[in-house]
């Protein structure tokens, strides 16, 4: 089930996010839907990412190795370090990089390894940005963890 007050924090944090970065939204023309090379006949029913102004918007990335539909072997930190390789790929893909990410959302199958994904997780930040965690009932392909950004793009 879906925590309303949640969403309404997350839709609230966004819509504050693009007025701090003066975007001005006239239309589906301002909004960009990309796709990460090679998932373009993925099929999936959503976008690696979406561009709005100069912000880039990532869809939760998990531990699996690149090219592959499954998880990498090792439990939380492989998977957690494989997960932010995977967002840094895909930040840079899209002109970003992991020092332009003002925010996280982490999601955990299990909030007990917030501690050993956070050993992980800092080694990826000189400058940590703004993040939640939460633990959720179930992640894509038995995931132990599940992240999305917000980062700036030049």
């Amino acid at each position: 089930m879906i925590n309303r007050r949640f969403v309404c924090v997350f839709v609230l944090g966004c819509a504050l996010a693009l007025a701090s970065c003066d975007v001005e939204i006239n239309g589906a023309e301002d909004i960009e839907w990309l796709q990460a090379p090679g998932t373009e006949d993925s099929n999936l029913p959503f976008s690696t990412a979406v561009r709005v102004g100069k912000l880039l918007f990532l869809s939760g990335e998990i531990g699996i190795a690149p090219g592959m539909r499954t998880l990498v072997e090792g439990g939380i930190e492989a998977e957690t370090r494989q997960t932010l390789e995977n967002i840094k790929a895909t930040l840079e893909t899209f002109g970003s990089s992991l020092d332009k990410v003002a925010k996280c959302t982490v999601f955990l199958a299990d909030i007990r390894e917030w501690g050993a994904m956070n050993e992980v997780y800092r080694t990826y930040f000189t400058n940590p940005p703004a993040r939640s965690a939460l633990g959720a009932s179930g992640l894509a392909l038995d995931a132990r963890v599940e992240i999305e950004c917000i980062a700036v793009v030049d």
